[in-house]
């Protein structure tokens, strides 16, 4: 990149840099198109799971977008008064969470959709609580721990890409050659432009790829306009529509798992600011974004919103483009409330097939990886920080890739260790760097 080109595009790496409309709107488009899928898809499962009708069920996938953007706008510009701070001010996307799509489909199945909305009332609380301790609880979490984390993240996400880019589990075309063509067509533009493009072209990376993969595969025939067709213009969420139902079980497993994914935005928040700014995150950010993790979920239980959590997709790409000005992220915000609003424009996002995305998105999940190592390897790579951090990823790893480990336990154990990687490998790397006895020096007795 030459100086000219640094120079108009210094406004990009900059927090609070006011980058141009033309500069800014492509990157948060990269953005959106990177997550959309994710945000929506976890509310399309529980509709199905919950039996709701097509009317609801859109309801519900409107919801999800609305106050996916609203929550990221409050983590992008915090709330301030006094000692207190709602709000990480940081660039991060926030979108409905995977992590608890297999708790909320048993309560979804057993008890109803408002019951899942109660217990995340229930789970925003016990993160505002952590949020507000986070002080105290930060130093379980130095750059061997935390870069365990976002490895584990990265690691986590690698099978959702290569199933993407097959086509997407369960579908009829899954493995065929047409998705893998167009899935590796996708990867070799990105990563060439990372690689070979300058300026625009390289921070857009993604989205280009995405175009031309889509370009490719409405030739294959695998683009589908049929949710176009069927959407209507305009829809606002509905408040308390589901119902607000609070049952002690169910809120009791929400609950640890917002505790869990507490814990486990700290490795977000840190592969942020690590791989968009070369820093680590200050306490006060940390606190905000926490808190303001449990009052936004809180507030989006009261208009159907499931609960939502930062994007690791999305610090993937802050990582590989260095993309950190609050405009672009406010943009993006502002699409996915646009989408939310306006369902027909939402399903033309929609239509993007998964191979395309699993082709573009699968580098970006190789980047959080590597941030991960960058964070472990910033301490010395003895004997005992080897053992930590190779006894949490093999054991998280291992035991969510054995489906049938955990079988002779409780549902809940499943649930809660047997589901993410990320939980297990975090909870192992926190007791094992409290147990094992540090390296003393050369010359101590």
């Amino acid at each position: 990149m030459n100086k000219e080109t640094t120079a108009a595009a210094s406004p990009l790496f900059d927090l609070n840099g006011k980058p141009s409309l033309g500069q800014a709107f492509p990157l948060a488009l990269q953005h959106v198109v990177a997550m959309i899928v994710g945000c929506v898809t976890p509310a399309i499962i529980v509709a199905g799971v919950g039996g709701l009708s097509d009317s609801d069920s859109v309801i519900l996938i409107q919801a999800a977008l609305v106050l996916s953007a609203l929550t990221t706008l409050v983590q992008l510009y915090p709330f301030q008064k006094g000692g207190i701070r709602i709000g990480s001010g940081l660039p991060v996307i926030m979108g409905i969470s995977f992590a608890y799509v297999p708790t909320m489909q048993a309560i979804a199945g057993d008890f109803g959709v408002g019951t899942i909305l109660g217990a995340q009332i229930v789970g925003g609380a016990v993160a505002v609580l952590v949020g507000i301790f986070i002080r105290q609880i930060r130093r379980f979490f130095p750059p061997l721990i935390t870069g365990t984390v976002v490895f584990a993240i990265g690691l986590s996400l690698y099978p959702t890409a290569i199933n993407y880019m097959a086509g997407g589990v369960g579908k009829p075309a899954y493995g065929s050659w047409q998705n893998w063509t167009v899935a590796i067509i996708t990867l070799i533009i990105v990563t060439a432009l990372n690689h070979y493009g300058k300026g625009i072209w390289k921070l857009s990376s993604i989205l280009i790829g995405i175009i031309a993969g889509y370009l490719v595969a409405l030739a294959f025939g695998l683009v589908d306009f049929g949710a176009v067709a069927g959407a209507s213009f305009f829809q606002l969420p509905r408040p308390l529509h589901f119902g607000v139902i609070f049952e002690p079980s169910s809120c009791i497993a929400i609950g640890i798992l917002f505790a869990i994914n507490s814990i486990q935005a700290i490795g977000d928040f840190t592969a942020t600011t690590t791989g968009g700014m070369d820093r680590m995150p200050t306490d006060e950010e940390l606190n905000g974004g926490i808190v303001a993790y449990g009052c936004c979920n809180i507030f989006s239980a009261l208009f159907g919103g499931l609960p939502t959590a930062t994007f690791s997709q999305n610090v993937g790409i802050v990582a590989s483009t260095k993309v950190v000005a609050k405009k672009v992220f406010g943009l993006a915000a502002a699409i996915l409330l646009v989408a939310g609003l306006i369902p027909k424009f939402s399903s033309v996002l929609l239509t993007i097939p998964n191979c395309v995305l699993g082709g573009a998105t699968v580098s970006v999940f190789a980047s959080i990886a590597m941030t991960g190592v960058k964070l472990i390897t910033a301490a010395p790579m003895d004997y005992r920080n080897t053992t930590i951090v190779g006894l949490s990823i093999a054991l998280g790893m291992g035991i969510t890739q054995a489906n049938a480990a955990l079988a002779s336990f409780p549902a809940w154990v499943t649930t809660i260790f047997g589901k993410s990687p990320v939980v297990l490998a975090t909870i192992t790397a926190i007791v094992l760097n409290l147990v094992l006895p540090k390296a003393q020096p050369a010359n101590g007795k």
